[in-house]
């Protein structure tokens, strides 16, 4: 299968509470992540991180459903058409 670029918008609302889950599916995939940004919103107690991805969609896929699993997580993401 053919590996695309694309990325993955995260917010965690309760990052004292779910951030420890969504490093461990994060480091579970690091394989297929080429950057990674986190923000704390302190304010709000929350957490946005960006990532930038070069994966199948399977695997992309695979990662996105993981994450938007977890109680208090909201995932966003988008793959390139080609290469």
């Amino acid at each position: 299968m053919e590996k695309r670029l694309g990325f993955a918008g995260i917010i965690i609302e309760d990052r004292r509470k779910t951030a420890p889950r969504v490093n461990e599916i994060l480091s579970e995939f690091g394989d297929i992540i080429v950057a990674r940004m986190g923000l704390p919103y302190h304010k709000k107690n929350c957490c946005v991180i960006t990532l930038v991805v070069d994966a199948t969609t399977d695997e992309f896929g695979a990662l996105t459903g993981k994450l938007g699993l977890v109680e208090g997580v909201s995932v966003k993401s988008a793959l390139s058409k080609g290469k």
